[in-house]
């Protein structure tokens, strides 16, 4: 069986080790003849598949019997098998993979043009759109088989994009250790502006990095040995991103972070330290230091007597004290809320109106909705 001839030669090609196909006419004449036997095994699939045979052992589709016998996954045989059947009507184009000349990536593209709309015109155009993929550069065909498919089937292009810009999607959560996931799909225009406004920030970055690196090294750094990693540039570029949008308006300015830093009795429990907002967020100390010169920290006393307070008798909580509640509550006071701080008021725990001092005793967190109710848990306890 010819089969067995081939697993010989490759058991043979494999035995010399890659070593001695690593140079450029070898790494070559692999990709040619790798494109000639990919195209070769979809053609013998698409045969298993017009011959039915896969049924004898009960599967539903040859893609589903291929699955489990060659141990791939289902999307995978699924496209070899509409592959091989689309190609029963492209002799051109499975002929110029079958030699060697084109790649399946060539292939799944114009495979992926053809449709009940644009059948015809493709018929028409293979041969022409067979010799301009041997001819351009893989990127400069994809988009002249673009422009080909927006003039052979206008309605269709333009209502694909539409679905496309309709499952643009985004979300960004917060984990359990505070760091933050942020997910995106945008469509062609959406992507493309973002892609464009950050492109910029990251190369400065590699740009200093190199340098940076450059002359620590003393010569050419390698990719590994700059700062950062391609990954950790992005994710600075999206960040600084954010940064220069919050400064673009008139009167803008570059934020500067408010960290949270309680010493006092927990000193000899622990530490606290956390970003201000929402749920407080902890940071580890070191991660501080970097923000020493731009960043502003503050400074809360709890024990009373040593600390700074607007007037007892004011009739809101502000300044210092309603600074203070905050950094204590962190959400709204009440047993089954968890409105977060921004989102509450300060309310007094003895009404005002009763003689009720405004300190940080008398005070406490309460959402709008539930400050309105006027119920919730008992005052802070009170250090004796």
């Amino acid at each position: 069986m010819q089969l067995d001839v081939l697993v010989r030669a490759i058991d043979e090609v494999v035995a010399e080790g890659p070593e001695g196909c690593a140079d450029p006419e070898s790494i070559k004449e692999l990709q040619v003849q790798s494109a000639r036997l990919e195209a070769f095994a979809t053609s013998a699939t698409g045969a298993f598949d017009a011959s039915g045979v896969w049924g004898l052992s009960g599967a539903k589709t040859a893609a589903a019997w291929l699955a489990r016998a060659a141990n791939q996954s289902g999307g995978q045989t699924r496209r070899t098998v509409r592959r091989a059947r689309v190609l029963r009507h492209l002799s051109v184009l499975d002929n110029a993979w079958g030699e060697g000349s084109l790649s399946g990536a060539h292939v799944d593209a114009i495979v992926a043009v053809r449709n009940p709309r644009t059948q015809d015109a493709l018929e028409r155009d293979e041969e022409m759109l067979v010799a301009q993929a041997k001819k351009l550069p893989f990127e400069t065909f994809i988009r002249a088989l673009a422009y080909w498919e927006q003039l052979a089937d206008p309605d269709g292009t333009e209502a694909s994009a539409e679905e496309r810009r309709a499952r643009r999607d985004a979300y960004w959560v917060q984990t359990l250790g505070g760091t933050w996931v942020i997910l995106a799909k945008l469509d062609e225009l959406g992507g493309a502006t973002v892609a464009n406004a950050l492109k910029p920030i990251e190369q400065a970055y590699y740009d200093a990095e190199y340098a940076e690196a450059k002359e620590l090294l003393g010569r050419d750094p390698l990719t590994h040995e700059l700062r950062r990693s391609p990954g950790q540039r992005r994710a600075d570029a999206l960040v600084e991103l954010a940064v220069r949008a919050q400064t673009a308006p008139e009167n803008g300015r570059r934020p500067e972070p408010l960290f949270t830093i309680l010493v006092d009795y927990q000193t000899l429990l622990g530490r606290i330290c956390q970003l201000e907002g929402g749920a407080g967020t902890p940071v580890t100390p070191d991660s501080i230091w970097t923000w020493l010169t731009s960043a502003y920290f503050e400074r809360i006393v709890f024990t009373p007597g040593q600390r700074a307070e607007v007037s007892e008798t004011a009739r809101f909580f502000s300044g210092a004290t309603r600074r203070a509640i905050e950094v204590r509550d962190q959400e709204c006071a009440h047993p089954t809320c968890h409105e977060p701080v921004e989102r509450c008021q300060v309310d007094h725990i003895v009404p005002w109106n009763l003689g009720g001092p405004t300190n940080q005793e008398n005070g406490r967190l309460y959402c709008p909705f539930h400050n309105r109710q006027k119920g919730g848990r008992p005052p802070p306890p009170q250090e004796e």
